[in-house]
């Protein structure tokens, strides 16, 4: 059939894709909640961790999370512009010339020093609107937020603000990844402590939050009257190391198709600087997508795809936009469906194998997808 005249030609959908599947997000919620028993933040920075900031903050709003959290102003004000209604907190530092920004967009705010507190009071008077807060304590991170030991008179100049309403107070886990953490507990009891100082000058205590991922599955000393996973609530366990308390389902799935198909005669190397050459003639099939999209070079003669419900190695350096697999003298064809995220047949390959291989954290694996790949949502 030929094309109406005038009429520009249609145009096609990239095959690499990420699929976000909403309803094991929802799932992780409900495994979550049911664990800790105490409110949840979900943890929606950096694009929702790779799967999409927007629908990914629509679809927990839909399952009635209590807060979201986001690491930065223009995090939250998307979520503002899209609609998203749930109490959100920017966790990150703050810079004076934003604070009216986040009173006019009804975003939470932390406060991390008394300078922080004072520009935050007069932004809220300038608008005769106050503002939200949560106080940030340093229990040994070592990062933003007033070191427990000297927290005293911060507590009190919060408590005590006219324009400040004081919705929370927290800390963050520098090592609860690691189940036999001590330092966890060493946190812990310094955020206590601090807080008491509330109950001591007679003032209602303020929500209390300092569970991450780590804190969910290991500690649950740490759950208090709200927990902020991040990670786990995608599927993805934080670290090696970390034990699988929690029934949790991976959200994401990364997919692409082979474009080419050749054989390589023994001995000629494959890819840029030649590092990889076969043994003996051999099929390699090409994959579109590269360390352009997010897709780690250091998975370059290390990574595995699956095709065909089978494990095939990617073979020389991984390209800006393309890699190959080696397939041996097993078939394939052009438009094959290549997963190099989820399951495929019997087999599947997960963000912490990826990870593993590439000498990197799951996180990275995750937020280093970019928006070049087009992304689908499954589900509800």
């Amino acid at each position: 059939m030929r094309q109406s005249p005038g009429k520009p030609p249609a145009v096609s959908e990239r095959p690499t894709r990420i699929a976000v599947d909403l309803d094991h997000l929802a799932f992780n919620l409900r495994s979550i909640r049911a664990h800790v028993g105490v409110p949840v933040m979900g943890i929606v920075k950096a694009n929702a961790y790779g799967h999409g900031l927007v629908p990914v903050a629509r679809h927990l709003q839909a399952q009635g999370v209590e807060q979201l959290g986001v690491a930065f102003v223009e995090e939250g004000i998307a979520l503002r512009q899209a609609g998203v209604t749930t109490p959100v907190l920017v966790l990150g530092g703050i810079f004076g010339r934003q604070v009216a920004q986040f009173i006019a967009h009804d975003l939470e705010i932390t406060v991390s020093s008394p300078d922080k507190l004072r520009q935050v009071e007069a932004a809220a008077q300038a608008m005769g609107r106050k503002a939200v807060i949560h106080l940030k304590i340093d229990t040994g991170m070592e990062r933003i937020g007033v070191h427990s030991y000297s927290s005293k008179a911060f507590i009190e100049a919060a408590v005590a603000s006219q324009w400040c309403a004081l919705k929370g107070i927290y800390s963050h886990l520098a090592c609860s990844d690691d189940p036999h953490s001590s330092m966890t507990a060493q946190q812990v009891e310094r955020f206590l402590e601090a807080c008491s100082h509330i109950e001591r000058i007679g003032a209602p205590m303020p929500l209390r939050h300092l569970a991450n991922s780590g804190g969910v599955l290991h500690f649950p000393d740490t759950w208090l009257d709200m927990v902020r996973p991040g990670i786990m609530l995608y599927g993805v366990q934080p670290d090696p190391a970390s034990l699988r308390t929690v029934d949790l389902k991976p959200v994401m799935s990364l997919a692409s198709q082979v474009v080419y198909f050749k054989v390589v005669k023994e001995g000629h190397p494959v890819s840029y600087g030649a590092t990889w050459a076969p043994e003996r003639d051999t099929r390699v099939v090409t994959i579109p997508i590269g360390y352009g999209d997010g897709y780690p070079r250091a998975l370059s003669s290390r990574g595995e795809v699956l095709i065909r419900g089978h494990r095939y190695p990617i073979v020389g350096r991984v390209c800006m936009d393309q890699f190959m697999v080696d397939i041996g003298q097993d078939s394939a064809w052009n438009e094959d469906e290549v997963m190099l995220i989820g399951s495929q047949g019997d087999e599947a390959l997960t963000v912490e194998v990826l990870a593993q291989r590439a000498g990197v954290i799951p996180y990275e694996i995750l937020v280093g997808l970019n928006d070049r790949i087009p992304r689908e949502y499954r589900g509800a």
